[in-house]
């Protein structure tokens, strides 16, 4: 099985995927990322939804503090570093981008809080760029069908992007995250049915 049969079942499992944060612009999906860190999406939508009522701008969230800006995210863990980052990225866009978030993957990483990760799915996402965002699924389902051999996110984007024609990318991406989470998941993978039994390395 080849990296264009993988794709194949992978569209017929999950035709039409969709991001699963909420998000009304750009903006509002690069802070719902950063929640995102070791936090479920089903969280991180519950806690921005309510945030996003009076803070969806980058202007309106600085004028909270970080302790102000700590209470209302604090159930999506980590929020001390998650807080400060969201506010030193928000003073950049106003400072350096008149408000608005750059659509290039360049111009994002050098955000706060904005690694390669987040920068993808931003690009990907938000701006309909070509990308691979790795996260813990995605590299979990990469190693397991063969597509990469490493613990590394980047070097396993880096395997992905030989493997898959760039106009896949981004939903690609979608896919292996649903497969991910609902499918091969990390404890208790559902292989019974799974289309990918005779490649997978990790088979129970």
């Amino acid at each position: 099985m080849d990296a264009k049969d993988i794709k194949n079942h992978l569209n017929m499992m999950f035709p039409s995927p969709k991001c699963e944060l909420e998000y009304k612009s750009p903006y509002e999906l690069l802070v719902a990322v950063i929640l995102s860190a070791q936090c479920t999406d089903k969280r991180v939508n519950i806690v921005a939804s309510e945030l996003f009522k009076k803070y969806n701008t980058p202007e309106s969230m600085l004028t909270l503090s970080q302790e102000e800006l700590e209470t209302l995210i604090h159930s999506c863990g980590f929020y001390h570093n998650k807080a400060k980052n969201i506010l030193n990225m928000s003073r950049a866009l106003v400072e350096k981008y008149n408000g608005e978030v750059p659509n290039s993957l360049e111009e994002l990483q050098t955000l706060a809080g904005v690694g390669r990760k987040t920068a993808n799915v931003v690009y990907s996402e938000a701006f309909k760029g070509d990308a691979i965002a790795v996260d813990t699924h995605v590299l979990r389902v990469s190693n397991r069908l063969g597509l990469a051999n490493t613990s590394d996110p980047h070097k396993c984007e880096q395997a992905l992007m030989k493997c898959f024609p760039a106009k896949d990318w981004s939903e690609l991406h979608l896919q292996m995250v649903h497969f991910g989470r609902y499918k091969c998941k990390a404890q208790k993978p559902e292989c019974e049915g799974c289309p990918f039994t005779e490649i997978c390395v990790d088979k129970k």
